[in-house]
């Protein structure tokens, strides 16, 4: 994903957070709000609980290569992509089956 498709701002991050709008699964919790700029933009966490730092930046890696198939400009949202537990028990292509449905859901 490109730079200016991400949300990096702790400030941007507690505002999409307590907004309170979410859905999820066993994989991930995706948390929206609209959009403040022309673009969608979306963030990602990986918790600690995860494992070392290795770990979750290849989760992170992964993560961002699944978005950049499934996350489209014509989303009228901005995101927090969360990654729970149950990530790491999935296989790859389940966890992009389970994202792309997360992802249709915020959609409606």
């Amino acid at each position: 994903m490109k730079k200016e498709r991400r949300i990096t701002s702790n400030i941007e991050f507690q505002s999409i957070l307590q907004h309170k709008r979410y859905v999820a699964n066993g994989s991930f919790v995706v948390y929206f709000k609209k959009k403040k700029k022309e673009c969608s933009r979306i963030g990602i966490s990986v918790s600690k609980k995860l494992g070392s730092a290795v770990e979750r930046n290849k989760v992170k890696r992964q993560v961002r290569m699944m978005l950049q198939d499934l996350f489209n400009e014509e989303l009228n949202y901005d995101a927090i992509l969360m990654i729970r537990q149950g990530y790491l028990t999935n296989t790859y292509e389940v966890n992009i089956k389970l994202l792309e449905k997360l992802m249709n859901k915020v959609k409606l």
